[in-house]
């Protein structure tokens, strides 16, 4: 992939990169094909679900959703005022999963275990609550 002028100038400017960092991330075969597949990239919007939900302590229910872009940034405008750190964090692999899918061309909904639950193991077993999270990846434009 040949990368234009523009293009190097905007991955300096967002990764603070000088022009050796810029040599050395143009180098690396990955991090091109990453860039020809961003585009399509930026019109997805990841969204996590709660599926279920019994005892959380951050209120989480049935039917909330957390959005990210397609780089996996939470996207706060669009997703609940409290998000419960435990929750969140087990997200990461999730997300991670569904990019990669999308970087070898497969559709990410298509995944086999795309649902996660909180760290809290849930009152029956020695924790106070537990949610249940599901993933989907749309086109950004589909949002409600």
């Amino acid at each position: 992939m040949k990368i234009s002028e523009d293009m190097k100038n905007t991955i300096k400017d967002r990764l603070d990169y000088n022009d050796e960092d810029l040599e050395i991330f143009l180098k690396n075969p990955n991090n091109l094909e990453i860039l020809s597949k961003s585009i399509p990239l930026l019109n997805k919007t990841i969204i996590i679900e709660v599926i279920e939900s019994h005892g959380c302590n951050t209120q989480h229910k049935v039917g909330n959703k957390f959005y990210f872009d397609g780089a996996g940034n939470l996207l706060t405008k669009l997703s609940p005022k409290k998000i419960c750190i435990y929750a969140i964090s087990v997200l990461d692999t999730l997300i991670h999963s569904a990019l990669e899918l999308i970087y070898a061309g497969v559709d990410p909904n298509e995944m086999r275990f795309k649902r996660t639950s909180c760290f809290d193991i849930g009152l029956r077993c020695g924790g106070w609550g537990n949610i249940v999270m599901e993933l989907k990846v749309i086109d950004r434009n589909k949002i409600n």
